[in-house]
């Protein structure tokens, strides 16, 4: 489908509403027709031009060359590079090998600083290589790593920080940056939820040693499955080219240890797909962002998280907090009244990091308190967005969100806690 036509077609989902639920009754919690015959999800792949795609996996198949640093994984790697504004882009088998790699590659050791509030691999890429992650409180209005508690934990085995920019907006690049060169510690960035995204007037992706990046499939901008380490280090960018190969420098000449990181070529191919459709990509996603906004406007408890406007954004993510005390419904019986629904939002990142296996049943993280997390995980809610939700969709998902915070106190009564 080309250009025009996934416009035409996002126009005429637009029109498709579907007829909205009214009374306590009709929710499928109790006993209602889901407003969704099929499972609505977060996440579901944006495609782009499949004639193009199916062209660049005709010509590759044609030339027989499906990996091994292949010809588009070059020009993908070229191209990101020119966008983000880096010297260097390493395109990797997925994004939890790009944070192993870059972790590996920048020397880090003993103790790393994270936030408990990301996905695991987050700490798991840490925790892979018996490195021990120190989680850490974060801003509960960002939803970041607070720079006040990261001070707060470093120590004499403390090797390097990972910030993460949360929901695609930038975490305190400058405090951090000032806090790792201050203690002389590494600084990368995990970048997975950020690609597109511009800070400070340039684009994220040369900040720290390196910034990670996520392909996954769930993401605005994927390739299939997939990642990308950039960075402005020629020598670390070095390392990292080598350690992604096995360690090889030449045909049978191998310097370094390594792995296998490498990207498929047919996974580039989607990638280079992806790139020529992004700008509509993040127009679809800032259209869905807007019709949330309106469609939630003043619903008790409620607090759609905001997206920065002055600078660059991919708008991949629908967040919200609910405040129990004034919503009168719990977060975790909205979604589960928008299961009922076939609306799978989701409970991003619960219950913590810290709070998962393994990091719960060790030692030294036992009795962890962490505030502003375990606050914050308690209260965010993550909502379908993307190219293949309608505005029809969104007005389905608003409405029942509507009917369910008019009818909160009913529906506590009635549903067993």
């Amino acid at each position: 489908m080309g250009h025009s036509s996934i416009q035409a077609a996002r126009i005429a989902e637009t029109l498709v509403v579907k007829p909205l639920k009214e009374r306590i009754e009709d929710l499928a919690l109790f006993g209602g027709t889901p407003a969704f015959p099929q499972k609505v999800h977060v996440g579901r792949p944006n495609i782009g031009d499949r004639s193009r795609l199916m062209a660049r996996i005709g010509d590759l198949l044609d030339r027989r060359w499906l990996s091994n640093q292949g010809p588009y994984v070059q020009e993908l790697e070229t191209r990101l590079a020119e966008m983000l504004g880096v010297r260097n882009c390493i395109a990797v088998a997925n994004g939890t090998l790009a944070l192993e790699i870059a972790i590996r590659a920048a020397g880090l050791a003993d103790e790393v600083i994270v936030p408990s509030f990301t996905f695991i691999a987050t700490a798991h890429a840490l925790e892979w290589q018996k490195i021990k992650p120190v989680f850490c409180d974060i801003d509960p209005h960002t939803h970041s790593l607070d720079p006040r508690q990261v001070e707060r934990c470093i120590t004499p085995r403390t090797a390097g920080i990972i910030g993460v920019h949360i929901w695609g907006e930038p975490c305190a690049t400058v405090e951090l940056s000032e806090i790792a060169q201050r203690h002389g510690l590494k600084l990368l960035f995990d970048a997975s939820h950020a690609f597109g995204c511009g800070h400070r007037g340039k684009m994220i992706g040369g900040f720290g040693e390196a910034e990670v990046f996520s392909f996954h499939a769930t993401k605005f901008f994927n390739t299939f499955e997939g990642g990308a380490i950039a960075t402005n280090n020629d020598e670390l960018a070095g390392r990292i080219r080598l350690m992604k190969n096995f360690g090889f420098v030449g045909y049978d000449d191998v310097a370094y240890i390594g792995t296998n990181g490498k990207m498929s070529e047919i996974a580039a191919a989607m990638g280079l797909t992806g790139l020529e459709s992004l700008d509509e990509f993040v127009a679809v996603n800032r259209r869905n962002y807007d019709l949330y906004r309106q469609g939630l406007c003043g619903l008790p408890g409620v607090r759609l998280f905001p997206v920065a406007e002055d600078e660059r954004r991919n708008f991949q993510y629908i967040v919200l907090e609910v405040d129990q005390e004034q919503a009168v419904i719990s977060r975790d019986l909205l979604v589960r009244l928008l299961h009922a629904e076939n609306i799978l939002a989701r409970r991003y990142f619960y219950p913590g990091c810290h709070r998962m296996e393994p990091y719960r049943s060790q030692a030294h993280h036992g009795g962890l308190e962490l505030p502003a997390t375990d606050h914050v995980c308690a209260r965010v809610i993550v909502l379908p967005t993307g190219t293949s939700v309608s505005a029809g969709d969104i007005e389905s998902i608003c409405g029942v969100m509507r009917l369910a915070l008019t009818h909160a106190p009913e529906i506590v009564r009635r549903v067993p806690a």
